[in-house]
């Protein structure tokens, strides 16, 4: 087959792609399964359960007194309890937290767990968690629901009245919101809105929500759970060992609960990745990971992203070299797709529509960022988890 025959075709598979992903894969592009915005002087339900936060925190002291006030400040009629579980901290996140509780009036609201021993078998992270929520169910008053969050998320003051309204008018088991991550220096702008847009596309919000669809998913970073549903499905202990744990964790209640996974233009999360070597170090820890360590899903992930993503514009700059357009106009109507599919991301991240148009360039840096994940595998340099690090499964 001559190479323009071969590269046609090509194209015109990456576009028959991409009409599939805009039309049968759940929109999953148009960014609308947000959490409404409500206001608690118009409270809609009768009565407010109780809600313990439940937060894992290793080194956490840059940003910890942000993630608390957050905490502090939520406008919930309900009890309220958090519980900072201090993972073997080596800087002062404890007593930076104990010293906002003590400023803001709020030491009765906050009790701080000294992490223990990382057993066998454990994630530091989900530890740190299991540690919290056993110690909140020795509290006077027993939670209704868990809020699991992370120690870098700045909560809207109104996010767990919004959460909370949520579960108890649609009868949900579990309610999670994929957190507006930070996006302030360029590369974040860059590459930022694309880990939301590979999520989502991967793990469509609009069939997560729907209770005939199979697909499960959560962000880690704001869960808020029911204690009830949470104990029947063997507790954090059931996802203990899962590489992906907090969508493990959902796929573990939806069968055969409710669940309902949104975005949200106000929690955001604090961490910042101001360069390039900071995402890629991020992505680069744990891409091989969920890849379940195999070269195979490795090799298709890679040939994969090529075909969808880097194939269109490879068309459109060959196409135009040769002056073969029947080459180039697929590979253009393909790139204009992945504009208009990428743009809602864009925009919930405020970010200039340019953006849209680097989609292939964004995708060969996490394909070289997945391709380094796995050579830092087989190096033995291990990977990490948030709160400890651990070494190569080689190693």
């Amino acid at each position: 087959m001559p190479i323009a025959n071969f590269v046609l075709l090509l194209s015109f598979l990456s576009l028959t792609i991409w009409v599939i992903l805009l039309a049968f894969r759940g929109q999953f592009w148009r960014c609308n399964q947000l959490l409404p915005v409500l206001s608690p002087e118009s409270p809609l339900l009768k009565d407010y359960p109780a809600i313990c936060a439940v937060i894992p925190a290793r080194n956490e002291a840059e940003v910890i007194a942000f993630s608390l006030r957050s905490l502090f400040q939520q406008s919930y009629p309900g009890s309220f309890t958090i519980v900072l579980v201090d993972d073997n901290s080596t800087d002062n996140t404890a007593t930076i937290a104990q010293e906002l509780a003590q400023e803001l009036n709020k030491t009765e609201q906050l009790h701080i767990v000294s992490g223990a021993a990382l057993p066998i078998g454990w994630s530091g992270k989900l530890w740190a968690m299991e540690q919290g929520i056993r110690y909140a169910e020795t509290l006077n008053q027993l939670p209704d629901y868990f809020l699991l969050t992370d120690a870098d998320i700045q909560h809207h003051s109104t996010n767990l009245y919004e959460l909370v309204t949520k579960a108890k008018q649609e009868k949900l088991d579990l309610v999670s919101l994929m957190v507006l991550l930070r996006c302030e220096s360029f590369w974040e702008k860059l590459l930022i809105p694309a880990f939301v847009f590979f999520f989502q596309k991967l793990y469509p919000f609009p069939l997560v929500n729907n209770p005939n669809k199979s697909i499960a998913a959560a962000a880690g970073g704001c869960i808020l759970i029911k204690r009830e549903t949470l104990t029947q499905i063997g507790g954090i202990e059931r996802v203990k060992q899962a590489l992906i744990d907090d969508c493990a964790l959902a796929a573990a209640v939806k069968n055969p609960g409710k669940i309902w996974l949104g975005l949200t233009e106000s929690t955001c999360s604090l961490r910042p990745y101001p360069s390039l070597e900071s995402i890629w170090d991020m992505v680069a820890r744990t891409a091989y990971t969920q890849l379940n360590y195999s070269p195979f899903l490795l090799l298709g992930t890679v040939l994969g992203m090529t075909l969808v993503y880097l194939v269109p514009p490879l068309a459109v700059i060959g196409g135009l070299l040769t002056g073969n357009l029947a080459i180039a106009l697929p590979g253009l109507i393909t790139w204009l797709l992945m504009a208009i599919a990428y743009f809602p991301t864009i925009k919930l991240y405020n970010c200039s529509p340019i953006f849209a148009f680097c989609l292939p360039v964004i995708a060969l840096l996490y394909n070289l960022m997945t391709i380094d994940s796995a050579w830092r595998h087989w190096r033995g340099k291990g990977g990490a988890w948030k709160g400890r690090v651990y070494p190569s499964v080689n190693s």
